[in-house]
């Protein structure tokens, strides 16, 4: 049963998982380096991105963390491979990350397209590929573990939802007082 994110034992449980902490050692693509001001500079791709991502996963009807990391591996060897001259895509072999590649590689492009409309510099083929890197350095850091798991996918939900206080401003009490 896939229970909606909002689901309130689904959050609760959330809470109370334990993971083991990782081993920056073991991580993927060590030889590229995602530092805090890089994702300072570059917040708009960040955000793009991280929207592609959710989007490309929720519209993509079964899809879990796992699929999305297929889909980011294939991702970064596509852009390794934009880097030495040739363009070869890496299509992931499972069909749902395959959908969720196609989706958030034309989301990307289509924001790089219209970047100067947006007043901001175009963001390099590099740019892109620290970024995808540093997402699939989330999605192992916030994945549980389970086959059928949307942890990373509900990470991304809250990181781009906005506080509700921001948007219908402070919330009144719900508690009645005489």
């Amino acid at each position: 049963m896939d229970c909606p994110f909002d689901c309130p034992y689904l959050q609760e449980a959330r809470k109370h998982e334990r993971t083991e902490p990782l081993d920056p050692e073991t991580f993927p693509n060590r030889d590229i380096q995602v530092k805090e001001e890089f994702l300072e500079d570059h917040e708009a791709l960040l955000v793009v991105a991280a929207n592609s991502l959710l989007r490309a996963a929720l519209d993509t009807p079964g899809a879990v963390d796992r699929d999305v990391r297929d889909a980011l591996d294939g991702l970064i060897r596509t852009q390794r491979t934009l880097q030495s001259g040739v363009y070869y895509e890496s299509r992931p072999v499972n069909a749902l990350a395959n959908r969720i590649f196609g989706d958030v590689q034309r989301r990307l492009e289509e924001f790089r397209v219209r970047e100067p409309e947006l007043g901001t510099t175009r963001s390099r083929d590099s740019d892109v590929l620290q970024m995808l890197v540093f997402f699939q350095r989330m999605e192992l850091d916030r994945n549980n573990g389970r086959p059928r798991g949307r942890a990373f996918l509900d990470f991304l939900r809250a990181f781009l939802s906005e506080p509700e206080e921001t948007v219908a401003g402070p919330r009144a009490s719900s508690l009645i007082v005489p």
